[in-house]
């Protein structure tokens, strides 16, 4: 009783407080509150596109720049993502209307394109662009309403809302390419509720833009930077002529529309997908195929395994029964070393360290701790992780080295921190030769790759090493069975016995249970 009494004043004073917790976002990025008419700040991401997979600049079109052009300090993962987060001449007060906005008109000049920006505009449209601009870290989005008929009533429709990342640069029809030169952003903000007296603040929780492709002679402009745009439908697009210089005016227009939608909910509409289609048959087709698979496997070894134990327990002929069949002939040679420990050890030291890399970013991403409005959190989690975790490799390629009957660990050790990365860096920096020629922002920077090659060396290396270091140290694998000093001599195979057979062989499960996916999959990365 006396016991019970000593808690139960610290139980109290823990009660009380509980009442004073405030939730909190992991991640650690905080809104920012606007009052009204404060500068929301309009950047632009990159460009890219489904059909090239290589992301552009903003700026590498002929846009509109500011006065000064500011690009952000990216980390990481947003470096090899291909992400150059750029300034633009879009002027953003919060809760203020625009109508209709010039950008870089002087004297009420419309701007002119070259032949060659035309022709590289022109080139870019054809190749379905799409351009990328985030305010307050959100990314815009497109909204696209889609009516289905599901009952065959014609005036029973139903509106589907969908969204895309991005705008797309302009279209193409008649074989004409238009250009989208007249964006009209869309932004939801929230009101916070404070206390009287004091001034509202506005939260911005969407960004939608509806991009218009306006021809020159239907916008008409003054000299203060204002435009008037055509009513309704009555005006033709800005088609875009490769074959020499064209005029248009890039325009834009902001409106605001107040939101039910809180800060903490505002990244849903962006991660929540309402066209994901579940290919049921494709599914269904690889469970079969894995489960045919593994039964033709299974009954096989059964059946071989039976036979061989049948066989060991006849006792009618005691001298066949002491002679080795089946299975019990490779025995003594299974734990036999290979002819390279070196390169098996280094190997499964890096795929030890590529699982548990795996797991914790897994495991981080569960918590909510790489939220997407951290930009490139992922990737930069994922690339220290991988190498913090060189030790558990070096460990892990350590200990079976010395299992294998290894003696060179320092030659070992070298091996698992450079034979896998260096590997995955020799063809990353063959690709990005070819990417740089491109000009894509998607190239690593030459800073970028001396700061990889810094922390593989400078962190992975060493970790490695201490890892084998203490795994070499440590009592090997016991092996179940004795291994035999005179290796088994193999008798010559039939062709099908191959090595390369064998493992094309071991492939078609994987593939038979996925190769259908990858079909969805590639559409919607390639074509979607």
């Amino acid at each position: 009783m006396a016991a019970a009494m000593d808690w139960l004043p610290w139980a109290l004073l823990l009660l009380s407080l509980m009442r004073d917790t405030r939730a909190f976002y992991v991640p650690g990025v905080a809104p920012i509150n606007f009052h009204q008419n404060d500068p929301v700040e309009i950047k632009a991401v990159k460009l890219t596109s489904s059909r090239t997979q290589l992301p552009y600049e903003y700026y590498s079109l002929p846009f509109c720049q500011p006065s000064k052009i500011t690009y952000k300090a990216e980390n990481l993962g947003e470096v090899l993502r291909g992400d150059r987060i750029v300034n633009t001449p879009f002027q953003v007060l919060m809760n203020s209307e625009k109508k209709c906005e010039v950008l870089c008109s002087q004297s009420n000049k419309p701007v002119t394109l070259t032949m060659e920006q035309s022709r590289l505009v022109a080139e870019r449209i054809t190749e379905d662009y799409y351009v990328h601009l985030i305010a307050d870290n959100l990314p815009v989005a497109t909204r696209l309403e889609l009516y289905s008929n599901r009952d065959g009533d014609d005036k029973k429709k139903e509106k589907d809302v969908q969204f895309e990342h991005g705008y797309r640069l302009g279209f193409t029809d008649v074989n004409k390419i238009y250009l989208h030169n007249h964006l009209s952003f869309i932004l939801y903000y929230h009101r916070e509720d404070l206390e009287e007296e004091q001034e509202h603040t506005y939260r911005v929780v969407r960004f939608e833009v509806i991009p218009q492709s306006i021809r020159l002679e239907d916008i008409k402009a003054d000299e203060k930077s204002s435009c008037i745009l055509p009513e309704g439908t009555n005006s033709s697009p800005q088609e875009i002529d490769p074959s020499k210089e064209n005029e248009l005016y890039f325009t834009y227009s902001v409106h605001w529309e107040e939101s039910d939608i809180k800060w903490a909910s505002r990244w849903d509409t962006y991660l929540t997908m309402s066209d994901v289609q579940i290919h049921w048959f494709s599914i269904i087709n690889s469970v079969v195929v894995v489960f045919f698979l593994s039964g033709i496997l299974s009954m096989i070894i059964i059946r071989t395994l039976r036979k061989d134990i049948a066989n060991y327990n006849k006792e009618d002929d005691i001298e066949d029964t002491m002679e080795e069949s089946g299975w019990k002939l490779v025995h003594g040679d299974v734990f036999r070393p290979p002819q390279y420990p070196m390169i098996l050890s280094s190997l499964l030291g890096s795929g030890i360290q590529l699982f548990c890399m795996i797991l914790i970013v897994i495991f981080v991403a569960m918590l909510g701790m790489l939220s997407p409005s951290s930009r490139g959190a992922l990737m930069t989690t994922a690339c220290f992780l991988f190498m913090f975790m060189g030790v558990f490799g070096g460990f892990s390629a350590g200990r079976l080295y010395r299992t294998l009957k290894g003696h060179r660990w320092k030659k070992g050790a070298f091996c698992t921190a450079t034979l896998y990365p260096g590997v995955v860096f020799g063809i990353c920096f063959v690709l990005n030769c070819f990417i740089w020629g491109k000009h894509s922002s998607g190239a690593v920077p030459f800073p970028t790759m001396v700061a990889l090659l810094c922390m593989w060396f400078g962190i992975s290396l060493p970790l490695v090493y201490l890892g084998y270091y203490f795994g070499f140290r440590k009592q090997p694998y016991d092996n179940p069975v004795r291994t035999n000093q005179i290796p088994r001599q193999i008798p010559e195979q039939r062709w099908y016995m191959n090595r390369f057979v064998g493992i094309l062989m071991a492939g078609i499960l994987p593939f038979g249970a996925m190769f259908i996916e990858l079909f969805f999959i590639f559409s919607a990365v390639l074509v979607k």
